[in-house]
This record gives structure tokens, sequence and C-alpha cells, in this order.
């Protein structure tokens, strides 16, 4: 025995390789798992929702750009969309503009529109281009006005007065809904290798601009791509139980179900509602997981159980 408490006649830097040996081997392993649902997806679209809290962290933002350039790298053609909330909110604070919601919807006068144009399709979409670019990626940013991708009307909402119990139509100004989806410059998009990011802005017959959900976006933008999966990427682990434990799959009926029973409530009804519509709009699937944690994405889709809650088609 040496001083340092290796054995005599053995080097650390023997052990260090054989550690080395297994890591290796640990990740081909890895690779080879992988392999089957690398090609299940290959030449397939994915639309990814990318949220605003995600975007504000730049070590999650790098990690989400790795592995967005890494899909495109295996094959897969993603397609990301993107929110900013937090960053329209601390611009219009700038502004000193008071932001108004209803139904957790942004009440959007012109002033307001204007300015979260400027931040969605401005700073924001730019940040996520210039992330997956320095990544090795190539990306283009649009929003929803390009190439007519996403063609809009007023969203109208209508609530009950609580002591009269009459029905009232919400005016929610420039908030808008997709109704069509050109995909054509997507195709285009794709032909070419690029990574198209995508803010959620609708433009409507008359040349008015559209706020649009970005859910909401990204769920009409994956049923007319005909994308193989919707991943809505959240701040929660996935739809949950009644008793808190992660539901891996369901149907479209069984989601609705469990909207009826109370099961599924408070601001997973809308995430729901999207993954439904898009899959009832041409997506093969569509998945709600941890936009927190890194590798989320890769996790879902290139391993045999996935990490998020799959809905697909009765």
């Amino acid at each position: 025995m040496t001083e340092d408490g290796t054995a005599a006649g053995h080097h650390p830097a023997a052990g260090d390789k054989a550690r080395r040996r297994v890591e290796w081997l640990a990740q081909a392993g890895i690779l080879t798992e992988a392999l089957p649902f690398m090609r299940r997806y290959n030449d397939k679209t994915l639309v990814i929702k990318y949220g605003g809290h995600a975007i504000g962290d730049a070590r999650l933002a790098s990690l989400f750009a790795r592995d967005i350039v890494l899909l495109k790298q295996v094959g897969v053609d993603p397609i990301v969309v993107h929110g900013g909330g937090p960053q329209i909110g601390q611009m219009l604070n700038r502004m000193q503009k008071e932001s108004v919601f209803v139904d957790g919807l942004r009440v959007t006068d012109q002033e307001t529109v204007d300015i979260v144009e400027m931040v969605l399709a401005g700073s924001i979409n730019k940040q996520i281009v210039a992330s997956l670019q320095s990544e090795g990626g190539q990306a283009i940013g649009l929003s929803g006005k390009d190439g007519g991708l996403i063609k809009a009307r007023k969203l109208s909402r209508t609530t009950k007065d609580p002591e009269s119990n009459i029905e009232m139509v919400l005016d929610l100004g420039f908030v808008g809904e997709p109704y069509e989806c050109d995909t054509t410059i997507l195709e285009i998009l794709r032909k070419s290798d690029f990574i198209p990011v995508i803010a959620p802005i609708g433009m409507g017959e008359n040349g008015q601009t559209y706020n649009i959900n970005a859910d909401t976006a990204a769920g009409a933008i994956a049923g007319a791509a005909g994308a193989k999966r919707l991943l809505l990427l959240t701040d929660v682990a996935g739809v949950l139980d009644k008793q808190g434990q992660l539901i891996p799959e369901m149907t479209v009926s069984e989601a609705e179900k469990l909207q009826e029973q109370g099961v599924i409530s408070g601001g997973m009804i809308p995430k729901i509602q999207t993954c439904i519509d898009a899959v009832r709009g041409g997506a093969d699937g569509a998945v709600i997981l941890d936009g927190r944690s890194q590798h989320q994405i890769l996790l879902e889709l290139f391993t045999e159980h996935g990490t998020g809650t799959l809905i697909r088609a009765d």
C-alpha cells in the first residue's frame, strides 16, 4: 500500500479509465435504446409550445435550444411556438400601462396590442432564434402574420353576473382566436432545414393584429400541420389524478370525462382543451409535460414511458 492509500502497482489513472469505460457503455446503452424512438419521429413534425417563465431562465433557455437543435440533427422537424406573458407584463409596467385580466386572458386595447406584438415578435422571438443559432441550429423567427400563417378573429367570451345571473358578453379588445392556419411557409422552411420560431400574433380579415394565447396558437398549428406530437411545456409534471399521481396517457373522451368529474380543473382545463382541439384538428397526439426540468422533451420522445401526459384520439 502506498502513502495515498492506493494499492501498490495500481495507478489512480487505471481506475479512472475503468470508470470512464463504464460511463461510455452506459451512454452507448442509452443511445441504442433511443434509436427505435428516433426512427418513429424521423421526418415527422413536432410543435413545441415554450413558455414565458422558462424563456427568462438563461440556463433552461440554453438547454432547451440544445435539445431542439438535437431533434433537428436526428431528423425530426421541430416548430417552436412561444409565449411571453411575464415579459409583456414587465414592458407594460415600464410603460406605466395597467394590465387587466378576465378569465386569465389579457384585455388588449390598441396600445397594448402594439406593445404585445413588439415584445413577442420582437425581443423574445429573436432571443429564442439567437439561442438556437448559438447551439448550431438554423432558426428563423416568424409571427402568425407572416405568410398568412394564423388567420384570427376576435375572441368572444361570456360571463354570468353573480347577482342577476344574466349572461354578459365580455369585450377583451384585440384578443383573438385562430380560425385557419396556412402552413405553406412552414413547409418551405422544413424543406430548407430551418427551425421556425413563431410568435402567437394573428391577423384578422381587415388586417387587424390579434394577441392569441400561445397554447391555443400552438394547438392550431399542430392540427393544421398534421404534427406527430404537440408538446405543451408547462410548470407542472402533467395531468394528475385525485391521488396526485401522474396520468401517463388518456384518450380524448377520457380527458373530457375527467373534466366533468372535476379531476381536471383550474388552469389545466384550457391546456387540455388545446390538446383535444389539436388531436381533433389533425395532430397524432398531444403531451402536457414539465418545462422546468432539463431534457424533458428528449425523455418524452426517446424513452419507452415518456415523462408527461399523452392525449390521443379515441
